[in-house]
This record gives C-alpha cells, sequence and structure tokens, in this order.
C-alpha cells in the first residue's frame, strides 16, 4: 500500500504552495535570471518527492526505536541513511534557528498579551472586574453591586 494512500491522499494531491515556492525559488537565484513555468513545477515536484523520502526515512527510523512520534533526531537520522549527511550540520543550525525564532514569537505574543499568565482564579476576578466595569459604563456611571455567588443570592422577586 501507498503511503501517501493511508492518509487519504494520492501523491498528485500533495504538493506546496507555489506562490510560496516561487518565492524562494527566486530568492535563491540572481535577480537577472527567470525560471520557466516548467522548471518551476519540476522543482516543486523534486521538492515534494524529497519531502517524501524523508518523511519515510523518518518513519522507519523512528519505527526502529519503537517510538511512535517522529523527533528532529530521527529525521536528521534520516538524512544520514539517505545520504545526506553532509547537510545535517546545515539542517540542525536552521533548526535550531528556527526554535529560537519560535521561542521569541512566543514571549512576544505573551508580553502582547499578558492575561496569558494568570491562573484560572485571577482570570475569573479580572473577567468579574471587567464585567463590572462594563455595568457600570451602561447604568451611566453608577455601580450597580452585584451579588458574589449569584447562584446563592436568595433575594425575593420585585413586585
Amino acid at each position: 500500500m501507498d503511503p501517501m494512500d493511508i492518509v487519504g491522499k494520492s501523491k498528485e494531491d500533495a504538493s506546496l504552495p507555489k506562490a510560496t515556492m516561487t518565492k524562494i525559488i527566486k530568492e535563491m537565484l540572481p535577480p537577472d535570471v527567470r525560471v520557466a513555468r516548467d522548471a518551476q513545477d519540476l522543482l516543486i515536484e523534486c521538492c515534494v518527492e524529497f519531502i517524501n523520502l524523508v518523511s519515510s526515512e523518518s518513519n522507519d527510523v523512528c519505527n526502529k526505536e519503537d517510538k511512535r512520534t517522529i523527533a528532529p533526531e530521527h529525521v536528521l537520522k534520516a538524512l544520514q541513511v539517505l545520504g545526506f549527511g553532509e547537510y545535517i550540520e546545515e539542517v540542525y543550525a536552521a533548526y535550531e534557528q528556527h526554535k529560537y525564532e519560535t521561542m521569541q514569537d512566543t514571549q512576544r505574543s505573551v508580553k502582547w498579551n499578558p492575561g496569558a499568565q494568570m491562573t484560572e482564579e485571577e482570570a475569573a476576578a479580572e473577567q468579574q472586574r471587567m464585567f463590572a466595569e462594563a455595568r457600570a459604563r451602561m447604568n451611566g456611571g453608577v455601580s450597580v453591586p452585584q451579588p458574589e455567588h449569584p447562584e446563592t443570592d436568595q433575594r425575593s422577586p420585585q413586585s
């Protein structure tokens, strides 16, 4: 059985975004070099095939180690097995750079959204404070006290 059939896609369905790949191809070449559309398509197909090859070998390495999740080490080992050992150092450096940039992005988003570090209790308290502010604005600046535990509020119905 073809591995691509397992995930429900044929080889024809597996591709890379043409716009992104075209941009990458153009960035790698001098500005005065043009690439025919057929050549771009061929390069994209080569990339897809390379990804399939490395993925399959990474899966084999992973299975030999009785693991269920392909880890970066499995990909690096697959590159070695497939004869791309000379690229491992550069691939690993790119991987480390990616991890660093991802960590930076995460830290930036936490700084932008400080609520991400709140405990559940702090978030609930902040939510209640914000509700109270909204109620006050809706009531023309008059703060209407709300019971702390509405489910236990036993006020009689207003007549």
